[in-house]
């Protein structure tokens, strides 16, 4: 197990806006770090960089310490497991898997011990003879990241390897990915743009857009506590309402929101908020309870609801602000029309840079 280093790197082509811009992270060894963010936003471009396939404007890439932003992509000890599989058709699962050790030398009997380990580790033992067009898609992503897995590598990289799955079967395979991984225990950076895939499988997460990276954090701190108004919308849903810093109480400030109302809301410890400063308040809709109206923060109507099974989503207007608000479900909760009163649960509200 190695930590891998970004130094502050960016990648520009030509005169355009850097696709990254001036990244410093320390991934720790045996972690499963994810890079999630939008489409375009920079987290692919990371990624490579670190495999190697793209060279960095500027910045350092180091493995365990050792320099590695000139090392070709051969030399880093690396494995790889693509978006489309990169399978080899007329091979079969065993060649596929063996594909890596053939290229090191590694002698055929070892080989034929390592890539029955692989395909064990992965569930697929007694498939080594099946040919690639035998195979699910969740079968050919296990070869995939079998074939990545025989080689030992120092570092596992996973680009959006889930994507062309249906629903069951990414839970599936994240569940699998991540088994292996800790078995493995190898270091690991992980791409997507799907918040459920980072927040089930990851360590921590680092959340980009347009380039530049908002925050890191574990899966929770992200979720509760996010750094930006960009990354409560982004993992999963939010209630982000822009306001005024009114004043102090303890920990907490206070924030008056749209329609003279104050929230009472937590703040990261590097946010300096003042009376005066303009910021936004997340609240999860999860933590946005029902009261009678007139008892709450906010009198809303609702103007949609959401059966989803175990939960309703109700959709809300509360003067000018559009509210969303999560409950179990239950006989006697709201109705589409009624005047409800809404308000946070306490500590449950969040500073965040608008």
């Amino acid at each position: 197990m190695i930590p891998v280093r970004l130094d502050r790197i960016s990648k520009s082509y030509g005169a355009n806006a850097p696709v990254v811009h001036d990244v410093d992270v320390t991934i720790g060894a045996g972690e499963f770090f994810t890079l999630l963010g939008p489409s375009g936003c920079g987290k692919s471009t990371t990624l490579r960089m670190i495999a190697g396939f793209v060279a960095p404007s500027s910045g350092r890439i180091l493995f365990d310490g050792r320099d590695m932003t000139a090392v070709p992509p051969n030399k880093r000890g690396t494995g790889m497991v693509f978006q489309n599989y990169a399978l080899f058709p007329h091979y079969d699962v065993a060649q596929n898997v063996a594909y890596g050790l053939v290229s090191r030398k590694v002698a055929k009997d070892e080989r034929r011990k390592r890539v029955a380990a692989a395909l064990d580790a992965v569930g697929l033992d007694g498939y080594a003879d099946r040919r690639i067009d035998q195979l699910s898609g969740g079968q050919q992503q296990r070869v995939a990241l079998a074939r990545a897995l025989v080689i030992n590598p120092a570092v596992l990289l996973l680009d959006e390897p889930l994507s062309n799955l249906d629903a069951k079967l990414r839970e599936e395979m994240r569940t699998e990915i991540r088994r292996a991984q800790k078995d493995a225990g190898i270091t690991s950076v992980y791409v997507t743009h799907d918040q459920n895939e980072a927040m089930a499988m990851s360590d921590r997460v680092a959340v980009f857009d347009a380039g530049k990276l908002h925050q890191i954090g574990t899966p929770r701190e992200v979720y509760h506590r996010p750094a930006s108004a960009f990354v409560a919308r982004f993992i999963g849903r939010s209630n982000v309402l822009p306001g005024e810093v009114v004043g102090r109480e303890g920990e907490q400030v206070a924030v008056r929101v749209s329609g003279g109302k104050t929230v009472l809301a937590g703040h990261p410890d590097d946010l300096a908020v003042a009376e005066g400063d303009a910021v936004a308040v997340s609240v999860r809709p999860e933590h946005l309870t029902f009261t009678d109206a007139g008892a709450g923060t906010f009198d809303a109507e609702v103007r949609g609801i959401e059966f989803t099974g175990s939960h309703c989503q109700f959709d809300l207007r509360a003067g000018d602000l559009d509210l969303a608000v999560t409950a179990a479900d239950r006989v006697d909760l709201p109705r589409l029309g009624d005047t409800v009163g809404v308000r946070p649960e306490s500590g449950r509200a969040w500073v965040v840079r608008p």
